[in-house]
């Protein structure tokens, strides 16, 4: 399994915004302090509040929304979805990031979550 571990101000709100997005969530994995949001069976999305995710590293929590300190990609299965996604996570609170891209068989898009954490979605067609 992949747990990929972010910290956020606001569990609540962070819990609200992704389930928008379609995403369940774990409640075995989850609390006051954490959400565990699933991506796939086997990738799961850990947002825990800062003080929570400062038991877990050494040194300062980066500012999200003035450096970045991962890009985290997920797949879709059209262009369609891509869109979709993104018109969820602007309807819930997100921010746009970048331009859509498109290249050859890819096609992709960029938000920034309510945390400043860069996602993007991306469409590769199967030729």
């Amino acid at each position: 399994m992949i747990f990929v571990n972010l910290p956020v101000k606001d569990v609540a709100a962070s819990r609200e915004f992704f389930t928008r997005l379609g995403f369940a969530v774990n409640p075995d994995f989850s609390d006051e302090h954490t959400v565990c949001v699933v991506v796939e069976e086997n990738i799961c999305v850990m947002l825990l509040q800062e003080d929570r995710f400062r038991d877990f590293i050494n040194g300062d929590i980066s500012d999200a929304a003035k450096t970045k300190e991962v890009l985290t990609c997920l797949s879709c299965d059209s262009r369609e979805e891509v869109d979709e996604m993104l018109a969820k996570a602007l309807a819930a609170g997100a921010t746009p990031w970048k331009p859509a891209m498109e290249a050859g068989p890819m096609y992709g898009v960029s938000f920034q979550d309510l945390d400043g954490h860069v996602w993007e979605l991306m469409h590769m067609a199967q030729g």
